[in-house]
């Protein structure tokens, strides 16, 4: 059975000769170990390491988004983009003018870190958001092209599959505002926070839309719901926020044969029967306790015939243990995650600084050795 083969059945539930083992990140998204800019950490001789035995050995899920052919020209009219470098920082500075008023984001990009740290946020109270509410729609409106997602997945052959990537709007949404300020936003102002979804949700599901129907039958990852989870926002703003406004987009997904794969990291127990109602195929990183609130027994035994697991390692763990005691976790997870009808091994994130300890390359390396031992 190729690697493509076999995740494509298990995202179906179907029977395969084991479970998959997905490394997300690494190699989930495509880097260049070439490039010689400082700001590449990849090109590391570790990092060429562990992106090697992904290539070679993981069952790949290449996370692609639709490319963005043209922004509307009306975008330029309010939004402006400087990119900067100081101390060995690369800053992204996005003014917006509108309606007499003045307002900018600013983020930190480090050279040792693939890692974007926003130092100001573009909304910071009432009086902002209702500015950009009082943007005209063409803004947000851009063309799109799926030759990327052709073109990548083409060039992975049987190694793996192409998974299609998108925020949702209460991702899109929380971005905006400090997260403190989001939080206050969505629980003391939901008519106002309701009309931002809205707004964010005419392009989104307008992309969704045009992927979907030029790019059919595939795994999509929609990222955002987890800003509606415990203890962040109670269950019920998860139905208010999150089943009301990505649901819809899980509807065009499943309409050109697509399957969804919910990303939400931390406390999803309270949220699970939503996730499910809302058509969710799949979820991640199903992380375990402290960081979440679930094992990957009590999700094969209760979800395990709704949703495809993608989970749990934590990559704390794989970063941090000796080989010996990352091995008992794993075969834990497999022990436990094997029970559900669809199940791949896959950690919670991945490094993201530009050296990797041996010891965490050898927890890699024993992810795969474990599972190809239960290949049939």
């Amino acid at each position: 059975m190729t690697r493509k083969e076999r995740l494509e059945k298990i995202i179906r539930r179907e029977k395969a000769d084991r479970p998959a083992v997905n490394f997300y990140e690494a190699g989930g998204f495509l880097v260049d170990t070439e490039d010689p800019d400082e700001y590449n950490i990849y090109n590391s001789e570790s990092w060429k390491e562990l992106l090697e035995i992904t290539e070679k050995e993981s069952d790949i899920i290449r996370m692609v988004a639709p490319d963005t052919v043209e922004k509307n020209p009306v975008y330029n009219d309010f939004f402006h983009t400087e990119i900067y470098e100081k101390d060995n920082s690369r800053f992204t500075r996005t003014t917006l003018k509108a309606g007499g008023r003045e307002m900018y984001s600013l983020t930190r990009r480090d050279k040792e870190l693939d890692t974007i740290w926003t130092i100001k946020h573009l909304l910071e109270n009432e009086e902002d958001l209702k500015t950009y509410l009082s943007l005209p729609r063409e803004v947000f409106q851009a063309e799109y092209t799926v030759d990327n997602l052709k073109k990548t997945e083409a060039d992975l052959g049987d190694r793996g599959i192409v998974m299609v990537d998108t925020g949702d709007p209460i991702c899109m949404a929380a971005d905006l505002f400090e997260f403190g300020t989001f939080t206050l936003m969505a629980f003391t102002e939901p008519l106002l926070f309701h009309k931002l979804l809205e707004k964010l949700s005419e392009h989104i599901l307008e992309r969704t839309q045009f992927a979907a129907e030029y790019f059919p039958g595939h795994l999509w990852r929609i990222y955002g719901p987890e800003y509606a989870t415990e203890p962040y926002l109670p269950p019920e703003m998860f139905k208010e926020y999150v089943q009301r406004y990505t649901g819809p987009m899980v509807e065009i997904i499943h309409k050109y044969d697509g399957k969804v794969r919910l990303h939400s990291h931390g406390k999803i127990k309270n949220v699970l029967d939503y996730m499910v109602e809302m058509g969710a195929d799949a979820v991640d990183p199903v992380e375990p306790p402290p960081q979440g609130d679930v094992s990957l027994e009590y999700m094969a035994e209760n979800y395990g015939d709704k949703l495809v697991l993608f989970g749990n390692i934590e990559i704390t763990d794989i970063m941090n243990l000796p080989p010996d005691d990352f091995e008992k976790i794993v075969r834990q997870s497999v022990r436990e995650g094997k029970k559900a009808e669809g199940f791949v091994l896959m950690p919670s994130a991945s490094p993201y600084g530009r050296e990797i300890p041996a010891n965490a390359i050898e927890n890699y390396r024993t992810m795969i050795r474990i599972v190809k031992e239960m290949e049939t």
